[in-house]
């Protein structure tokens, strides 16, 4: 069975940085698109940034030029770097991924606990 655990997340102020980590463990035979989303109470689930297995990325236009997402494949591990961050910033950040597991015929979309990010002003 797969798990992603992501760790990372904390309360700092306005202007300071965070980095989170997913790491996915289990039956994976390869792990494919990954992203990062962040969800506050009484809204939608919403992506924040998205890497391909090749390093391709994407980015909410709220974090661009602030955020960097970024994967080291043969650790199955994604990382979030969080600079300049705002209390708009706060909320669960969630990893997800789409993997491939051990003896399958499709892949799965599997997703982290979540973890808190609390930016004070």
């Amino acid at each position: 069975q797969v798990q992603l655990v992501e760790s990372g997340g904390g309360l700092v102020q306005a202007g300071e940085s965070l980095r989170l980590s997913c790491a996915a463990s289990g039956s994976i035979f390869r792990p494919n698109d990954m992203g990062w989303y962040r969800q506050v109470p009484g809204k939608q689930r919403e992506l924040v940034a998205a890497i391909t297995r090749d390093g391709s990325t994407n980015y909410a236009d709220s974090v661009k030029g602030r955020f960097t997402i970024s994967r080291d494949n043969a650790k199955n591990t994604m990382y979030l770097q969080m600079n300049s961050l705002k209390p708009e910033d706060t909320g669960v950040y969630y990893c997800a991924a789409e993997i491939m597991e051990i003896g399958a015929i499709r892949k799965k979309n599997f997703w982290g606990q979540g973890t808190q990010v609390t930016v004070s002003s």
